[in-house]
């Protein structure tokens, strides 16, 4: 059995992880699946004699998402800048929409060649070009939830998707009685509630994103522990080379106040390290030669020479980054209770709305009507709230652990940790 754990693109909420990770179990050769919203990656235990990573990549295309290899390292969204002048561009947008579609209403002044009662024509043509801005900007939403609906996985792309293509359509049919004079259809355009449901959601993911990329800073201050450069020894003289550039078997030297770069052991010289990252311990630790030292140990008064072990993934740094992000993957019962009632809200919800509409119908309300109350309960019932505060709650406390050198290998044990109440140290006040 061969454990990896890949990067996941294209997962918006708690249906898109839960059907992914329902659809891997479902596949032969696959042991174990779980896939972790917050940090965007699944890790799955499988036969290496039956799959490799390319099947599984396969797999997680057939699933309507998208593999990015193996994960390597956690990666912040929020320091994408042109998604965030994006999101400004578009909030200008949007106000500019909603005065244009809603401005008349409260006696606001317009331009004549879109004032609703002198030019209803070019009112409805500019609603139905800002519609057509914002339907470009959500297609990733509107694309999921096709994707998603077609693979049997409705999520809340399939609910706005549905929605907004309701309202929009409905709103052609509407501009097109206007065009052949039929001015009383100005009343059932809905353009505007199309494009603001996609802009919301959006908002809400941008805000989601600022709240991932905080819960991620915590794990990736481990990563940062490691010094970016290493000075290693070559035919006698001093070299400083990036930390990608050691290899093993490198010579590598660390003088009073740096860190150690990577693994190893030392070959020359004596120092005191402080290794209370990793051990716990608060006294710095004597260090002479054949002993290991431990890459992000910082070097209090001595000057070493130590040969390169561990680089790279094999670091112990990378070890204890892999074992959290491990963690975060495992589900606690109280998320695994959130995502079986996830995996059912979307479906019963579509259900729902589509009887509501008939109902309204056959009531004998206007099927304008009907629709709006089609679509406002396909977009208010969001399962992301449900399926994402319990895996971010965890995926916080995780990180925060960590932070603080407390590593925890499932997550079912910081559920269970309430019931605690004795603690027993050793002599020396730490805890392994």
């Amino acid at each position: 059995m061969k454990k990896i754990i890949l990067s996941i693109d294209g997962m918006t909420c708690s249906a898109c992880s839960n059907g992914l990770e329902k659809y891997l179990n479902k596949q032969n050769g696959i042991y174990n699946a779980s896939v972790n919203l917050v940090m965007a990656n699944a890790t799955i235990d499988y036969d290496e004699k039956i799959l490799n990573q390319e099947k599984l990549d396969e797999f997680v295309k057939k699933a309507g998402f998208k593999s990015l290899g193996e994960f390597k390292e956690i990666k912040t969204e929020g320091s994408n800048k042109k998604e965030k002048i994006k999101f400004i561009s578009f909030t200008i947008l949007a106000v500019i929409f909603m005065y244009i579609a809603m401005g008349h209403m409260i006696h606001l002044p317009t331009l004549p060649w879109i004032d609703v009662e002198i030019n209803p024509i070019g009112y409805t043509v500019c609603l139905f070009v800002f519609a057509i801005v914002f339907m470009v900007y959500g297609w990733d939403i509107l694309k999921n939830g096709y994707k998603n609906f077609i693979h049997r996985t409705p999520n809340m792309d399939t609910l706005v998707g549905i929605g907004v293509l309701s309202s929009f359509f409905y709103s052609i049919y509407s501009m097109i009685r206007i065009i052949q004079g039929d001015t009383s259809a100005i009343h059932h355009l809905y353009f505007e509630s199309a494009a603001m449901v996609i802009y919301f959601v959006k908002l809400g993911r941008y805000l989601d994103g600022i709240s991932k990329d905080r819960t991620k800073e915590a794990i990736q201050k481990l990563v940062k522990i490691t010094p970016e450069q290493a000075t290693i020894k070559e035919n006698g003289k001093e070299k400083i080379v990036t930390i990608d550039e050691v290899k093993k078997g490198d010579i590598v030297v660390s003088k009073p106040g740096e860190r150690i770069s990577v693994d190893g052991e030392i070959v020359e010289g004596k120092a005191h390290l402080d290794e209370s990252f990793i051990t716990g311990e608060s006294k710095p630790t004597t260090k002479s030669v054949g002993q290991k030292v431990i890459a992000g140990s910082r070097n209090y008064d001595g000057y070493i020479e130590y040969k390169a072990e561990k680089i790279g993934k094999e670091s112990t740094i990378s070890e204890i980054v892999k074992l959290v992000v491990e963690a975060s993957n495992t589900k606690a019962p109280i998320a695994k209770m959130a995502d079986k009632v996830s995996s059912y809200f979307v479906p019963i919800v579509i259900l729902l709305a589509i009887v509501t509409f008939i109902a309204y119908l056959l009531l004998g309300y206007s099927f304008a009507y009907a629709l709006i109350v089609f679509v406002t309960i396909l977009v208010v019932a969001c399962p992301c709230s449900l399926g994402l505060a319990t895996p971010l709650a965890i995926v916080v406390a995780e990180g925060l652990c960590a932070n603080n050198g407390i590593l925890v290998k499932k997550s079912e044990i910081l559920e269970n940790a309430q019931k605690i109440d004795t603690i027993v140290f050793d002599k020396t006040g730490t805890l392994t």
